[in-house]
């Protein structure tokens, strides 16, 4: 039986945004897709990004016997307790004070949950890795990298914006880097989505009242000096 005629109008659609791009294939059977003049995987010069569709591709060679994507809503419940299991393991080394060791867990479980399939619920994803990365977040401050946990704490905003967590964490590292005007505004964000957070409400109480005990020092030390040039 003959296969039946596309649709002339469908058909002047689809190649009216048509645009050929030369094509390379390589990896395991050439499962692969790379741009042809380059041979890179994302190239600018040619436009063209085939990190998603290489991404789909391995996970399908890597599952013979997956002959679809299931559902959205299916979820791995084995990554799932792989994330949550190294998460924990983290927090426990953090409450103990092994501040370098708990990190090292939490770079774990980020790399984990970040292996969930593309086909998967995305809140999944955002929760499991924000949590994650907002740990990581309080254990490079503890550490001293104050910048590292800055970085971390805008990833966590940038992935769940509304919850309050990430702007605590951001405040938290701004401090660290004596940035206190610009915790004070990370924390008023924060609380414009939960009002009620207590965290962040006493948190926002810290840093008012040490901008006040700041201020006082600052003016007692303006005093003495102007004491110490009259006195002379």
């Amino acid at each position: 039986m003959a296969p039946p005629q596309p649709d002339p109008a469908m058909q002047a659609r689809i190649e009216a945004d048509f645009h050929p791009v030369d094509l390379a294939l390589s990896g395991p059977n050439e499962s692969l897709a790379f741009c042809g003049k380059h041979k890179l995987e994302k190239c600018p010069d040619c436009d063209v990004d085939f990190s998603s569709l290489n991404r789909m591709s391995k996970i399908l060679h890597a599952n013979p016997n997956l002959r679809c994507p299931p559902p959205g809503n299916v979820v791995q419940q084995k990554l799932s307790q792989a994330v949550t299991t190294t998460k924990d393991e983290g927090n426990n080394l953090y409450k103990n004070g092994k501040h370098k060791e708990a990190l090292a867990r939490y770079n774990m479980a980020a790399s984990i949950a970040i292996q969930r399939p593309p086909w998967e619920n995305n809140a999944v994803l955002r929760e499991e890795l924000s949590t994650v990365v907002s740990n990581r977040s309080a254990a490079l401050f503890e550490l001293g990298d104050f910048i590292g946990a800055l970085v971390d704490a805008e990833t966590v905003i940038s992935i769940r914006r509304n919850w309050s967590k990430g702007h605590f964490r951001k405040a938290k590292a701004l401090v660290g880097l004596g940035q206190i005007e610009e915790a004070k505004e990370a924390v008023a964000l924060g609380l414009s989505f939960e009002p009620n957070n207590q965290e962040l409400n006493g948190y926002m109480t810290d840093l008012v009242n040490l901008t006040k005990t700041r201020a006082e020092a600052k003016a007692k030390k303006s005093v003495e000096k102007a004491e110490s040039v009259t006195s002379d």
